[in-house]
């Protein structure tokens, strides 16, 4: 997959085991008191029914701008987001948007027909970009993000079905 994003080119691939170092790297900076231990990073990209792709820009490859998770079997109605992250260098050209709606395009074609998400309550920039991909609040896990104690706000969308008409 490829993409220009606001005038910036990003190639979005599926993420694989030799990813988690850069991953985690970006994991820990961005999510500095409540990071996933790298072995649990290991085990969702590893697992059967996750799917992670990574952003990266062509000319440098190595470098990892951002990364999106997905948890949804095949054949289950619900998936779930399980984690997105993207550099600050690379933030408002519209990345983080293009993972999402990758990450939906997937859920469907395992047959998933809802998404859900969990985002921090006092992460107004990701509240936004969720809603205005249609998903909406559904519920508050108090204190769900520890050690600081800041609760989760759970979002759902609803998958559209696709349409098709005869020309």
């Amino acid at each position: 997959m490829t993409g220009t994003v606001s005038g910036a080119a990003w190639q979005l691939r599926r993420a694989t085991i030799d990813d988690v170092e850069p991953i985690m790297e970006l994991e820990r900076s961005t999510f500095v008191s409540d990071a996933w231990s790298e072995e649990s990073m290991r085990a969702e990209i590893a697992g059967e029914h996750g799917y992670y792709l990574v952003a990266f820009e062509p000319e440098q490859p190595e470098r990892i701008d951002a990364y999106a998770g997905l948890l949804a079997p095949r054949g289950a109605i619900e998936g779930d987001i399980q984690t997105i992250a993207v550099a600050p260098r690379a933030r408002r050209n519209g990345l983080g948007r293009a993972l999402m709606l990758a990450l939906v395009g997937e859920a469907r074609k395992r047959g998933a027909r809802e998404v859900f998400l969990e985002v921090r309550a006092d992460n107004p920039s990701a509240q936004t970009l969720y809603r205005g991909l249609g998903f909406e609040e559904i519920g508050v896990r108090p204190r769900y993000y520890q050690p600081d104690g800041v609760d989760a706000i759970v979002m759902r969308l609803t998958i559209p079905t696709p349409e098709t008409t005869t020309a």
